[in-house]
Parts: C-alpha cells; structure tokens; sequence
C-alpha cells in the first residue's frame, strides 16, 4: 500500500470520527425522541385547554420539559381557571408533572 492510500485512509477514519461524535446527544440535552414526545404532549395540552370551556387557551402558555413535566405560565381569569387549567393538563397522557405559574389577573 501506498504511503498516499495510507494517508487517505487514515483522513477518512477520522472524519468519520469526527461526523459520528458530532452527531451523539450531549449530556441533559433531549434526544430527538424525547423532544418529539414533549411537542406531542404540548399539543395535546393545548388543544384540551382550547376545548375545555372552563380555561382560554389563547392566554395560557404550555411548555413540555423533559421528562414529561409540563410548565403552564401566562395569565388566567380566576383561582378556578387556574385550577381547572392545571388539572387538565395532569389528565394528559405523559404528563408527570405540572408546574402551574400561572398568574391571576381578573
């Protein structure tokens, strides 16, 4: 083999190394998987909110963090909006969690 073949191969090697660690998921960073799962839980949060008469999803925000936690921030008309609003977000499929930040404004 020729040192020029030797020399090619070797550059190959490594930036196939180099593609394949640049591809791996870092530590506490979701895996694509995981984000695609979080985006359908969102979702589904916001379009049960929409749905439910008792809640505006138009004022409430709803972000999906790993692990199925979801946090509701924004504003809401009432404690019993803000209630309900947190209760439906629990009955969604995938939830662990609920952070309810949200903050009443009559």
């Amino acid at each position: 083999m020729t040192v020029t073949k030797k020399i090619a191969i070797a550059l190959m090697l490594g930036a196939s190394v180099a593609l394949t660690a640049g591809c791996s998921v870092a530590r506490n960073q979701e895996s694509v998987g995981e984000y695609v799962d979080g985006a359908a839980v969102t979702a589904e949060v916001k379009a049960k909110l929409a749905n439910d008469p008792r809640t505006s999803a138009a004022n409430i925000n709803v972000k999906t963090i790993d692990g199925g936690v979801v946090q509701l921030s924004g504003f809401a008309k009432s404690d019993t909006e803000r209630t309900q609003a947190g209760a439906v977000a629990r009955s969604v499929k995938g939830v662990t969690q609920v952070i309810n930040d949200l903050v009443v404004k009559p």
